[in-house]
């Protein structure tokens, strides 16, 4: 059995924002000068990818996927709270 994950405060939020600017590209319509949004998800990925907590010896592609798990669980527990 794996060690939980346990992701920084900061790259769960930087995830949140990839996530949300993601959502936002998906739903503008054609033609409608996405490029602020494309640059903007291309900065997020560069800065998730080099986030300094890759360099721990966790395997990127087991983290990622955990980190957009967590990222899920992270969003739906602060609107129960809110709640």
């Amino acid at each position: 059995m794996r060690a939980p994950f346990h992701f920084p405060e900061d790259l769960i939020t930087l995830q949140q924002a990839w996530q949300q600017t993601y959502a936002d590209l998906a739903q503008a319509p054609a033609g409608t000068g996405t490029t602020a949004l494309r640059r903007r998800l291309i900065s997020l990925s560069g800065r998730l990818c080099t986030h300094p907590y890759w360099t721990q010896p966790v395997g990127w592609r087991s983290g990622s996927v955990e980190l957009r798990r967590a990222t899920h669980t992270h969003t739906r527990t602060e609107r129960e709270a809110a709640a």
